[in-house]
């Protein structure tokens, strides 16, 4: 059975008006202020289709025209595949998708231990949003400190694939380690060219603010375009500190930044499905910390929502997240908060909304339930109020008459477990009896879902051929047994 599509765009935080003055303001920037990129390569590739290029400063500064004619280049939407029956998600318009990210240092884990991320948790992460009915998309959430660096992007990557069947994506450590995902992405879906016309992974490459691409990440995105891959060009501006401590002007930053990489992805290769990317923050002038989880970062993906829709690109936004150490009050209203503007503004792609605690220095096992459950509430005010003539129940209204009740009525078994929502973590019974049940609170309750869920057997997603064909050629692939430690491997340390 397919998932429903769930849309959004009711919530306008921009007039069309002020989106105007944004985009004229970053054409501005892109002209006359232009972008830092020390890569010979790139510059040759702007230079070549227009773009006035100072190679002495390393300056790429962009025309108006060029800047619209990549946009129309770009896809407007796309198909990001799963690799099991109704995991698939088409990206664009105002369908609205939430799914993981982050990549943390840390896991708080389901003993309340914080401890450096391994890549058992990737594994066992990914088969927990394979679970969750409201995550779809896997964004590699942690990293793996027991795996050698020169693999953990094959490492990280694969022990996903291996675990979860909806669309994986994660950022990239050097270009060997993307080169051989790609050769294992190919294996999998049978040869390269069927993984580019059925994509079930993409990249994340990062713009550095304000204005500028390093050398590695610019040659990370132009490979990755080169295939034809999906690819999120994260750009993270932070008011006050790398953007201007307004919102307006962090937007008019952002915008310019998600720009370059929606015309550097088409230069290279036109039709490349890649997102106008953006992760925004607000910083706290009194302790100078950056803050993922302020109402005024919501308000940001909101607005970055609209510019997307603006110019009919595909958005990867970063909402959900908290600052909050512990999954406890402001871990919840951070997160709920953030996640239903972006929701009803029509958030694309919406990554780090699952588990991320601590400015997303932290992922949390039991914070996936808990934030399950609020996704849970965004799609469900998504799906708003069904008006029709069986839904508007005048005949069991007559039937019931005055008086009555409607527990035994037809019309209630019929629509009882579709109507309303129901959270996994939330406790809904009468005082006394959850006086009874142990006086759970939503994180210990959550604790035991996550826990219940690990438990279940999964199916395997790769076949074990296939496994063993790629084992083969990349022996630096750890190996997970039954016992949750790592066989010995070139890969692990």
């Amino acid at each position: 059975m397919d998932k429903p599509i769930y849309e959004g765009g009711s919530y306008h935080v921009l007039s069309e008006k002020e989106i105007s003055k944004i985009h004229e303001t970053s054409i501005r920037v892109l002209e006359n202020v232009g972008f830092e990129i020390n890569y010979p390569p790139a510059l040759e590739l702007f230079e070549k289709n227009g773009a006035d290029v100072d190679y002495d400063q390393h300056r790429v500064y962009l025309s108006r025209e060029l800047v619209s004619r990549s946009i129309k280049q770009a896809p407007s939407e796309f198909v990001f595949h799963g690799r099991q029956k109704g995991k698939s998600i088409t990206v664009g318009g105002k369908r609205v998708h939430f799914g993981t990210g982050g990549l943390a240092l840390y896991v708080l884990d389901l003993e309340r231990t914080k401890r450096p991320g391994t890549i058992r948790d990737i594994a066992d992460l990914a088969r927990l949003a394979d679970k969750l009915e409201n995550l779809d998309f896997f964004i590699i959430p942690v990293y793996p400190h027991d795996v050698n660096i020169d693999t953990v992007d094959i490492n990280s990557k694969y022990q996903a694939m291996l675990n979860t069947g909806k669309p994986v994506m994660g950022g990239i450590f050097n270009k060997q380690g993307l080169e051989d995902i790609i050769k294992i992405s190919s294996i999998i879906a049978g040869s390269l060219e069927k993984l580019q016309r059925r994509p079930f992974i993409g990249f994340i490459s990062s713009i550095t603010s304000p204005l500028k691409i390093s050398a590695d990440h610019a040659d990370y995105i132009m490979e990755v375009a080169r295939y034809g891959l999906p690819l999120a060009t994260s750009t993270a501006p932070a008011a006050g500190a790398t953007a201007p401590v307004t919102l307006a002007g962090t937007l008019v930053q952002q915008n310019a930044e998600s720009l370059m990489g929606v015309v550097f992805t088409q230069l290279v290769n036109p039709g490349t499905p890649v997102f106008y990317s953006a992760v925004p923050v607000t910083m706290d002038m009194r302790t100078m910390s950056f803050l993922m989880g302020s109402i005024e970062s919501g308000l940001m993906n909101a607005a970055i929502t609209q510019m997307a829709h603006y110019y009919r690109l595909p958005c990867y936004i970063t909402v959900g997240t908290t600052d909050s150490k512990l999954p406890d009050a402001q871990a919840a209203h951070e997160s709920a908060s953030t996640a239903m503007l972006a929701a009803l503004a029509g958030g694309n792609f919406i990554h780090e909304a699952f588990g991320m605690l601590d400015g997303a220095m932290t992922v949390s096992h039991a914070q996936y339930i808990i934030d399950n459950d609020i996704v849970g509430s965004c799609l469900r005010t998504l799906r708003g109020i069904e008006i029709n003539r069986d839904t508007l129940a005048y005949d069991t209204i007559a039937s019931v008459g005055p008086g009555g009740n409607f527990l035994s009525e037809e019309h209630t078994i019929r629509y009882m477990r579709t109507e309303s929502y129901a959270p996994r973590a939330s406790d809904r019974q009468q005082y006394q009896r959850w006086i009874d049940a142990g006086s759970k609170d939503s994180w210990k309750k959550a604790e035991e879902v996550a826990a219940q869920l690990l438990q279940e057997p999964s199916e395997p997603i790769i076949p074990a051929e296939v496994d063993a064909i790629i084992r083969e050629q990349f022996p630096e692939l750890v190996e997970l047994d039954v016992d949750d430690d790592l066989k010995s491997g070139t890969g692990s340390v």
